[in-house]
């Protein structure tokens, strides 16, 4: 399984917990083991965006996927 298919598999657990608030993640991509999402939905704006991605998304997908350092919305993204 490619690291997409494991980030991909790793958000699929949790992101019926952030459907159930309204929200959802999508996976952008992966760059030297930070992983890009945006949030969308009701979690799009809100204050706890950052911890949603910090203490929510980055542990699951550093926990589950290997090579996994952080986890960071698209906007931080660095343009190549």
């Amino acid at each position: 399984m490619s690291i997409e298919e494991q980030i991909e598999a790793a958000l699929d657990k949790i992101r019926p917990f952030i459907n159930r608030d309204g929200g959802d993640v999508i996976f952008d991509s992966v760059i030297d083991g930070i992983v890009y999402v945006k949030m969308v939905g009701a979690c799009e704006g809100c204050a706890l965006i950052d911890e949603t991605l910090q203490e929510g998304v980055g542990i699951i997908l550093m926990e589950e996927v290997p090579g996994i350092k952080a986890v960071k919305s698209v906007s931080e993204k660095p343009q190549i």
